[in-house]
């Protein structure tokens, strides 16, 4: 029996189930020659220097030396083909058909429609200078309020002045958009009062929101910011607490699909059964939402091949040329992508990461695309401008309104997010290490559990998650926002 898996029958690499020792049999007629970690990559037959190596069926690299069968593939032999911009023609495939499903989940359905899996009261600041005033005041309210709503939280950052043009913009917008979320049954905006990012501007520009549900002041204006706020929140938490949840259709569900700390097992168990969950949600008229555009480099034209329409597919392409070009004009190669921990992992090149990655999304059509801050109004797979970054990606999808995220790890990480975040460990020694980070072992797929059985299990736990059951990382009280910073500080 072969410890390694091919994944493509196309493919010029296995990839090593367990670690594999030097004589180790890796296909007929071919055997390890050296060690190859788990996660890692071997070659199944001779690659000529120069050539395209293959995995998933796709390009992953070029051979930098000749490869004999049953050779270590990795960075010492392997390299990127990627390098700048690129033209892509329109060339749409024929939609798979979605199965729909009836399930439903136990959410708070708000005025506009949009339906939460939390009824919390966020607290969100203008700008940096305030981040300790509304930390203090949401650990004084969830003392004075406890169980009248799912918790007070303080979403802080350290920007809002010294920006400029779209960067301050974007600041603005983000805020704004993050107050209009669902899963908030309340939103405090505190300001300083002097700073670039104005309360009268931000307000302006953000979603529509009940104004019941609503307060905001700037702290200079007041003699004493810290009972001012929790006068507020008091006020938004008796509003909130008339809130219930009710059966909503997975219809209503928006989940966010993101990884971190990915390995070679990354694109082998956990980002497919997340892109099952994803053609779940999205057959039923739901919505998952897709970002981390650096990391679609590479395997983009899968997701063109699947846009709905020619305008989507443009906006696709805009997204892509537009980010490559930021890398570009910053003096930043395009392919300057996998992480260490990915390279320790055995992902060796941005497209075999990508590749890997864009498996979350599952099989549906890309409906929409969106710039960040913007927030989607659509079904189906839509997909967001933002950086791979994982707290900057992981906020930018919460904005966007996922309501669910579902993050992938092969490395583990405590980080949590605005809105209820479910860790799957790629592989089952990250989740016996890591138990009190880890909701979902999907290295049990690498031991052999059938992917529509444990989708099956993850599903349930999604479901669970967004009718109320708290993730590892609520429990830990890990929960953070990342603004993304472009612009020039004054």
């Amino acid at each position: 029996m072969f410890s390694v898996l091919k994944i493509d029958p196309r493919d010029d690499v296995a990839v090593a189930l367990a670690p594999l020792a030097a004589g180790d049999p890796v296909a007929p007629g071919v055997r390890a020659a050296a060690e190859v970690p788990a996660g890692h990559k071997v070659a199944l037959k001779a690659i000529s220097k120069g050539a395209e190596v293959r995995k998933y069926g796709w390009p992953i690299g070029h051979a930098l030396a000749d490869i004999a069968p049953g050779e270590h593939v990795h960075s010492h032999n392997l390299a990127t083909n990627l390098s700048g911009l690129e033209a892509y023609a329109y060339a749409p495939a024929a939609p798979e058909p979605m199965a729909g499903s009836t399930a439903t989940f136990q959410g708070y359905r708000r005025a506009n429609g949009r339906v939460g899996t939390r009824n919390e009261i966020w607290i969100l600041c203008t700008v940096g200078c305030v981040a300790r005033t509304a930390q203090k005041i949401a650990a004084e309210a969830n003392l004075r309020f406890k169980g009248r709503v799912d918790g007070v939280y303080a979403l802080t950052h350290p920007f809002g002045c010294s920006q400029l043009g779209g960067d301050l913009a974007a600041t603005r917008t983000m805020i704004g958009t993050l107050a209009a979320h669902p899963n908030a049954g309340g939103a405090l905006i505190l300001g300083l009062g002097c700073e670039s990012n104005q309360l009268g501007p931000l307000l302006e520009g953000a979603p529509q929101i009940d104004p019941e549900r609503l307060r905001a002041f700037t702290a200079q204006a007041t003699e004493d910011e810290i009972e001012t706020g929790l006068a507020a929140v008091e006020a938004l938490v008796a509003v909130a607490e008339r809130d219930r949840r009710e059966p909503c259709p997975m219809s209503d569900l928006v989940v966010g699909l993101k990884c971190g700390g990915s390995d070679g097992f990354s694109g082998l168990t956990a980002n497919p059964l997340v892109g099952r969950i994803a053609d779940a949600v999205s057959g039923a008229g739901g919505t998952a939402i897709l970002t981390e555009i650096p990391e679609i480099f590479g395997a983009e034209q899968l997701l063109m091949a699947r846009a709905a329409d020619r305008a989507v597919f443009e906006d696709i392409v805009g997204v892509v040329n537009d980010f490559k070009t930021y890398f570009l004009s910053y003096g930043e190669p395009v392919s300057e992508n996998p992480s260490p921990g990915n390279i320790a992992g055995g992902v060796t090149t941005l497209e075999e990461k990508s590749l890997g990655a864009v498996q979350k999304a599952g099989r549906g059509q890309v409906t929409q695309v969106l710039r960040y801050g913007e927030r989607t109004d659509r079904h189906g797979v839509v997909l967001l401008e933002a950086p791979g970054n994982d707290a900057v990606s992981s906020t930018a999808l919460t904005a966007a309104g996922a309501t669910v995220i579902l993050f992938t790890t092969g490395r583990g990480t405590p980080l949590g997010f605005p809105a209820p975040t479910l860790k799957l460990s790629t592989n089952s020694g990250l989740a016996q290490r890591k138990p009190h980070w880890i909701d979902f072992d999907a290295g049990r797929i690498a031991a052999g559990q059938d992917l529509d059985e444990a989708a099956d299990a993850l599903m349930q736990l999604v479901l669970a998650t967004a009718s109320g059951q708290a993730t590892r990382a609520e429990d830990n009280g890990e929960r953070e926002i990342a603004l993304w910073k472009r612009g020039v500080t004054l």
